[in-house]
């Protein structure tokens, strides 16, 4: 997604309200942090409004099926992210989304030079369970989401364990994926009969564009 301009109706302006963090240890070296109200509701309702109407959404195919969702990709020029055979390529970031990129590397101490928004139109849409493990993102890499809109459950499985946590991420909310979290560890967003409304989710990644990637320990896998 190409810079683009009205940004000023989403101007967040202040401080980050980034009350009552909590951090979960997991197995095995992951962990997580959460911000239940990392955004207040009403800067969370005007960015929500500003990604909805501006984005250029489209729902992805490759060969074998369609994407239940519709996604959007803003990055650093020279950045390239694939999976599940689609290809993302940076180039440049809307005003709106370079602020909110600052915000979260401020809060979380973590740098993200791209940035996958996917929108979840209804309960029939979802994200597979897989694990964040390219080699473009090195071996620990910090992931950081960002919720908007309609609360959905988000399922994390330990994949030798068969434990499983869930979480309602809350409109305005961020999480923080770390540690060895994504060696051990799948996540989802499944999809649910009850009526829900839109939510939009933002996820942060570092992605390593030089040829010397350090190789993660296991193949990556995405389920749609």
């Amino acid at each position: 997604m190409a810079p683009a301009g009205k940004s000023a109706d989403v101007a967040m302006g202040g401080p980050v309200t980034a009350a009552t963090e909590d951090r979960v240890e997991l197995r095995d070296g992951g962990w997580i942090r959460y911000w239940p109200r990392f955004l207040s509701q009403p800067k969370a309702d005007r960015l929500f409004g500003w990604l909805r109407r501006e984005v250029s959404w489209e729902q992805l195919r490759n060969r074998l099926w369609t994407f239940p969702r519709l996604t959007a990709f803003a990055a650093d020029p020279g950045v390239v992210y694939r999976y599940s055979g689609v290809t993302h390529t940076g180039a440049g970031w809307a005003p709106a989304l370079a602020d909110v990129r600052r915000r979260i590397e401020r809060t979380t101490g973590a740098q993200f030079n791209g940035v996958l928004l996917n929108l979840y139109r209804d309960g029939r849409d979802s994200m597979g369970r897989h694990a964040d493990a390219e080699p473009e993102l090195g071996v620990n890499p910090f992931v950081a989401s960002l919720s908007l809109g309609a609360v959905r459950s988000f399922v994390l499985r330990h994949e030798a364990s068969g434990e499983k946590r869930v979480f309602q991420l809350a409109h305005g909310s961020l999480l923080l994926m770390g540690g060895t979290l994504q060696h051990h560890w799948t996540h989802e967003l499944p999809k649910t009969a009850r009526p829900v409304g839109e939510r939009i989710n933002l996820t942060f990644r570092r992605f390593i564009t030089s040829d010397r990637r350090a190789a993660p320990k296991r193949s990556p896998r995405h389920r749609v």
